[in-house]
């Protein structure tokens, strides 16, 4: 048993004794829905913090306490005293000022999943940062003005126990305004709801937060909700914001006799507006989907079974949600038939070329990126700023792994050696099990050092995480 794993299991007991697709086409309704699929309570989305006048500035109070959630009454990490936390609404160009009161028993921080910004100071700087039990950290966060609009998430990041705290409780939602510029006029005030997929395992009285193991049984909730009743009107469309903010779990997701018209992945509006049977959201991704009511009755929400690979996880299928479709009917509008303003890193030239291989040990216990376990003091990629590089990231595991970067989003080039024909930038991708893919990723704005993951955080913290250098 390796030093590192030994050292992760400590500061693990240690915390835990204290404290876890096709063409574009048009919106099918498919067969009529069946009227016998059960209604939970109504979805409750979130409540929302938003900024005003270009700031948004925040209190939050990391702790455990008993909440609410799923219709129990159970001890979880929380933010601000929620399982659900509230959902954080900039704009391009805001400046968030966010004061960090840690009340747990171990260390943690905050990273803001997938945003553009500085990985250095007081901003998302996962390496350094680290804020011990009883202090406060004040984060200083100010976003480019191209920062792009979609979906986004907070979340712990603190080493090696970002899976317990997060597993925990300690995840929410990000939103940056702006999606609404790319749609018809008469879709740009639409419904719109926070769908986020936010798993917990039940331990006694306590949400689980040690022994996580990745295919154990697991309730699945929308917001903290088990099968909530999503409401709409035949023929109306609405924005849904599809986010899968778990520690560890994928999901399969598929809303039954329709199909889900992408619009942004990631938070990067697509270049083309895409149609989908169903979404794989492999550990951290997200999608902005529209949805439109069907024939008056009600559908599932649902996420199918799906295997990670021969060496991975099972995952059942399981609802997630009900969709009620009732009331007057609404005119269907149509759909944007303009592409929107993507980057595009095709025909980018290219200043250097990386190889990085995903490896574990045979017991599962040790995870590698290119035969190393992470290491804070330990520089493994240096890239230039303003530049384009690419990637091959390959697979020597049998079960796949949710490869993520921090502060730069990246263009999947191909997978497998065939190519994938864009639809905008992402920062999470699945690399398949014994396979390999290949990125571009274009370096903007920032220096300084930063991360790469498998944001399957039990893998994450057991070693699958390089530090990259972005220099001038």
């Amino acid at each position: 048993m390796g030093s590192r794993f030994l050292f992760f299991l400590t500061r693990l007991a240690a915390a835990m004794m204290l404290a876890v697709a096709p063409p574009m086409g048009g919106l099918a309704h498919g067969p009529a829905p069946s009227p016998s699929a059960r209604e939970g309570p109504q979805l409750r989305d979130p409540p929302q913090l938003v900024s005003h006048n270009g700031l948004l500035r925040v209190r939050m109070v990391v702790e455990r306490r008993q909440v609410k959630v799923a219709g129990r009454t159970l001890w979880a990490l929380t933010y601000d005293g929620h399982f659900m936390p509230p959902t954080l609404r900039i704009r391009p160009g805001d400046r968030l000022e966010l004061a960090m009161e840690n009340r747990l028993g171990a260390a943690t921080n905050l990273h803001v999943h997938g945003l553009h910004v500085s990985p250095t100071g007081n901003s998302d700087n996962v390496i350094s940062i680290h804020i011990q039990p009883g202090q406060t950290f004040h984060y200083s966060y100010r976003f480019p003005t191209t920062l792009t609009p979609g979906t986004y998430w907070y979340h712990s990041h603190e080493d090696p126990i970002s899976a317990p705290q997060v597993a925990g409780g300690m995840s929410g939602i990000i939103i940056v305004d702006g999606l609404e510029q790319w749609l018809p006029p008469p879709l740009r005030t639409i419904t719109e709801h926070v769908i986020a997929l936010k798993d917990f395992q039940v331990q006694g009285n306590e949400i689980r937060t040690k022994d996580l193991h990745i295919g154990a049984p697991t309730n699945r909730t929308v917001n903290g909700q088990l099968n909530p009743a999503i409401h709409i009107r035949p023929g109306e469309t609405q924005l849904w914001r599809l986010a899968n903010i778990s520690a560890n779990i994928y999901y399969q997701v598929q809303l039954q006799g329709q199909q889900l018209q992408v619009i942004a992945h990631d938070g990067h509006p697509v270049d083309r507006i895409w149609a989908a049977d169903s979404l794989l959201l492999a550990a951290g991704a997200r999608f902005d989907v529209l949805v439109r009511g069907g024939p008056t009755g009600s559908t599932q929400l649902q996420t199918l079974p799906y295997r990670t690979g021969p060496g991975g996880n099972q995952f059942p299928q399981a609802t997630l949600a009900t969709l009620v479709t009732a009331g007057a009917p609404v005119q269907p509008v149509a759909l944007p038939t303009t592409t929107f303003p993507t980057k595009d890193l095709s025909h980018a030239t290219i200043a250097a070329r990386q190889t990085l291989v995903f490896s574990e040990n045979k017991a599962q216990t040790q995870y590698y990126i290119n035969g190393k376990q992470y290491d804070m003091n330990r520089v493994d990629i240096r890239s230039k700023l303003n530049t384009v590089e690419e990637w091959t990231i390959r697979n020597a595991s049998t079960e796949e792994h949710s490869f993520h970067i921090h502060t730069n989003a990246f263009q999947l080039m191909s997978i497998n050696g065939r190519p994938h024909h864009g639809r905008g930038l992402q920062d999470t991708a699945s690399i398949p099990a014994k396979g390999w893919m290949v990125v571009r990723i274009h370096f903007t704005d920032y220096t300084g050092k930063t991360v790469l993951h498998c944001h399957i955080l039990n893998h994450e913290d057991a070693g699958m995480m390089a530090i990259l250098e972005i220099v001038k």
